[in-house]
């Protein structure tokens, strides 16, 4: 996109101004290079978005936005219930609740080189992954309905982590309001086999090396150091979590002329906060968050207990588990009133800043952590939530480093054997079930995750604290 059609609010921030249908402008928050870089249909989408019912503020797009359904893959939008707001399943994406956590080790790189091998081998065997991997635990009815009324919480009860790890999860582990008797029973059927599973696309558990800190007060917070080992697990609610989406898409496009809706894009289906449909999609859209939240606390035992057989009394703590992919109730100030509005986030994760009530105590002064997973071999990042960030998007930030090349394009550029050859010599030992796969996530598919940061950081949605290279990565 060209910089000339917007105006430059700061410096990383360009807005287009509301015209025609839409009723509040688009905010992009990226630098002049990454605006250039971004495709055309991500300011179509952000504009048709800021033509939907009961939109506030503005429609946001983060440093890492691109094409998506609907919605861009970074969109923000909040939408107010007493004012015509809609929920968009578009808007929240197929893969609800996809998320980040990463845990300590209390390890060092020595140690991890010196187990290297081992310790890829091990975890490749005892992490299922790859496209319709399926798990030990098997649920029935009444156990997953518990699951996705429970979440992380229900995962505890059932003995997969501790009490420690859910005050360090977004909602404690447990999104209120989920109603799973809303989810469709073809979702509850296709991850009956699939908890505790990694799954597919550019879902990955990486062993990362702490290689450079930016905000010492802030990583002392969050327990981060150079040269410390932390592992970063990326996935979300699988095959329940689309299948959700793709039921509800439908019926919310064949309602959206009965509730007067006019679409500009039949992807941005939606329907009113206040109607039965779309209270029922809130319900099963937050019985999909409890499960993307389940699934990644079952990871982390498993993680832990490939650890411990080769890293005898080690502990891995839990620094922070966040999600993308959500719509969530929040209270936020808009013209000096405090509203509760539905907050959209797709591809885009919450940031709060210091002082918020819902952080636990101990990142208090430093504001929330925000995990950035980068593509395999350019690292990741950890950041950190503003108080300014409340005020530009929400409170919110980008959530990776986003795709400049289909995955197409990408298997057309790389074979899957040339980019894991090329990361071992690097350092950097990746294991998937699929060659396939490993190219259509080769790095260069993907925009530079620093300059997405640094735009962050520039921006003031999120500051930055430390960059993590990774040494070990088990992909989907």
């Amino acid at each position: 996109m060209h910089p000339s059609s917007f105006v430059q609010r700061g410096p990383c921030q360009w807005e287009l101004p509301a015209s025609g249908p839409m009723r509040v402008p688009v905010v992009i928050y990226a630098s002049e290079a990454l605006l250039r870089e971004m495709d055309e249909k991500v300011r179509e989408q952000a504009v048709n978005v800021a033509c939907l019912p009961g939109i506030v503020g503005a429609s946001y797009a983060m440093p890492d936005a691109h094409w998506g359904y609907g919605f861009p893959i970074g969109g923000v939008a909040a939408f107010d219930a007493h004012e015509g707001g809609v929920i968009s399943a578009g808007g929240v994406g197929f893969d609800v609740s996809c998320g980040v956590r990463c845990l300590h080790t209390g390890l060092a790189r020595a140690d991890v080189r010196a187990q290297q091998q081992r310790l890829a081998k091990a975890l490749f065997s005892g992490i299922p992954a790859g496209v319709g991997s399926t798990g030990a635990i098997r649920l029935d009815a009444d156990r997953m309905d518990q699951m996705l009324a429970g979440g992380a919480r229900w995962a505890v009860a059932n003995g997969w982590g501790s009490e420690e790890d859910l005050a360090r999860t977004e909602e404690g582990g447990r999104m209120a309001g989920a109603h799973p008797a809303d989810v469709p029973e073809l979702a509850k059927r296709r991850q009956r086999d699939e908890m505790g599973t990694l799954g597919s696309g550019n879902h990955y558990l990486e062993v990362q090396e702490v290689a450079e800190i930016f905000a010492p007060a802030a990583a002392d917070a969050f327990g981060l150091h150079t040269g410390d080992i932390v592992v970063m697990i990326h996935c979300g609610s699988r095959g329940l979590g689309h299948q959700i989406g793709t039921d509800y898409l439908r019926l919310m496009a064949e309602a959206a002329a009965g509730f007067g809706i006019v679409l500009p894009d039949r992807e941005l289906a939606c329907a009113p906060l206040d109607s039965a449909l779309g209270q029922r999609y809130l319900g099963a859209m937050r019985a999909a968050i409890n499960c993307a939240l389940a699934n990644r606390q079952i990871l982390t035992h498993l993680v832990r207990e490939v650890f411990a057989a080769i890293f005898p009394g080690v502990r891995m703590p839990l620094l922070y588990d966040v999600s993308h992919n959500t719509c969530k109730l929040e209270q936020h100030r808009v013209g000096g009133e405090r509203r509760e509005l539905y907050v959209h986030r797709k591809g885009a994760t919450r940031a709060w800043g210091p002082g918020h009530p819902e952080l636990p105590e101990a990142f208090s002064l430093a504001g929330q952590p925000v995990l950035i997973g980068g593509s395999m071999g350019t690292g990741s990042y950890v950041l950190a939530g503003t108080a300014q960030s409340a005020t530009l998007a929400f409170a919110s930030a980008c959530h990776g480093a986003g795709r400049a090349m289909s995955r197409h394009q990408a298997l057309r550029r790389w074979r899957g054997r040339q980019v894991v050859d090329e990361l071992a010599a690097e350092g950097i030992l990746v294991r998937s079930p699929s060659s396939r796969g490993i190219a259509e996530e080769a790095p260069g598919a993907y925009k530079d995750v620093a300059a997405v940061v640094d735009a962050a950081d520039a921006a003031g949605l999120a500051r930055k604290v430390a960059r993590l290279r990774p040494l070990v990565c088990i992909k989907g």
